[in-house]
């Protein structure tokens, strides 16, 4: 939050009922830390929040692994229900009262369906990975992309974590590569921050 003036967010929540910013990112990049201290500095403008972090809403272990796909394609394109996604929550973002979601539980590999009431005024946050893809993109009234080397994102995950380098070569690295080089991010969104 250092490095990000939030004055154009205030103006921007102040000059309509309800907002949507994304805040966009490849993994480890500090999307969670940063959304979280945004909650608290737009809490202390008197401004409301409601944050969606997007790897809740991910699909059941069965859709996304062994499915006979490249690991990288299974994970941008299958880690989660995109189309579900944008009927249930983004299209309903700006004129509904509420939306239900199924929310993901990593440890039995299910999921609740919970109902999440969105204000009437304020700034809605999705947080998340590959939040610019075609299916989402014009659901936001702006956009945050969080940017840091690929080094110092993997030097910020579990030292068992690392172990399995292969895993982020096959999985991860190549559908980071594919969502920058496909849709740039970096140079659609309204504000790049250094993290």
């Amino acid at each position: 939050m250092n490095n990000y003036d939030i004055s154009s967010l205030i103006a921007l929540v102040k000059s309509n009922q309800r907002c949507i910013l994304a805040v966009d990112g490849l993994s480890r990049s500090g999307k969670t830390t940063f959304v979280e201290n945004l909650r608290v500095s737009l809490k202390k403008e008197g401004i409301n929040s409601t944050i969606f972090h997007i790897d809740d809403y991910i699909v059941k272990r069965s859709q996304r692994y062994d499915t006979g796909f490249e690991e990288w394609y299974e994970y941008f394109y299958l880690q989660w229900d995109v189309e579900k996604l944008r009927k249930n929550l983004f299209e309903k973002l700006k004129e509904c009262n509420y939306v239900e979601l199924q929310f993901y539980d990593s440890r039995t590999d299910k999921h609740d369906t919970r109902k999440i009431k969105l204000p009437q005024g304020g700034l809605i946050i999705i947080e998340g990975v590959f939040l610019q893809r075609n299916e989402w993109k014009d659901f936001y009234d702006k956009v945050l992309f969080l940017n840091c080397s690929r080094q110092e994102r993997f030097d910020r995950e579990l030292e068992k974590v690392k172990l399995n380098r292969e895993k982020f070569e096959k999985r991860y690295w190549k559908a980071e590569e594919y969502y920058i080089n496909t849709f740039n991010p970096i140079k659609l969104a309204d504000s790049i921050i250094e993290t």
